[in-house]
């Protein structure tokens, strides 16, 4: 995966689970992590608060254990 697939993942989507986007591009979290630090820096992505719901109406994660992400354009 490049960074401008996840740019264009994220762009489309939104919000996003660390996790998620894990498993959406079969890419192991600790190869994620420096490119969502990348549009980080670049202040395009932030890390939202903990807490924060993903969006989803299916409720089956606790909200303080998920990492979720917000584009910002």
């Amino acid at each position: 995966m490049i960074l401008s697939e996840l740019r264009d993942y994220l762009r489309e989507n939104r919000r996003a689970a660390f996790s998620d986007m894990a498993l959406r591009f079969d890419i192991a979290p600790e190869a994620l992590r420096p490119m969502l630090e990348k549009w980080i820096a670049k202040g395009r992505l932030v890390r939202l608060p903990a807490g924060t719901p993903c969006g989803s109406a299916c409720c089956h994660c606790d909200p303080l254990t998920v990492e979720i992400y917000e584009w910002r354009d």
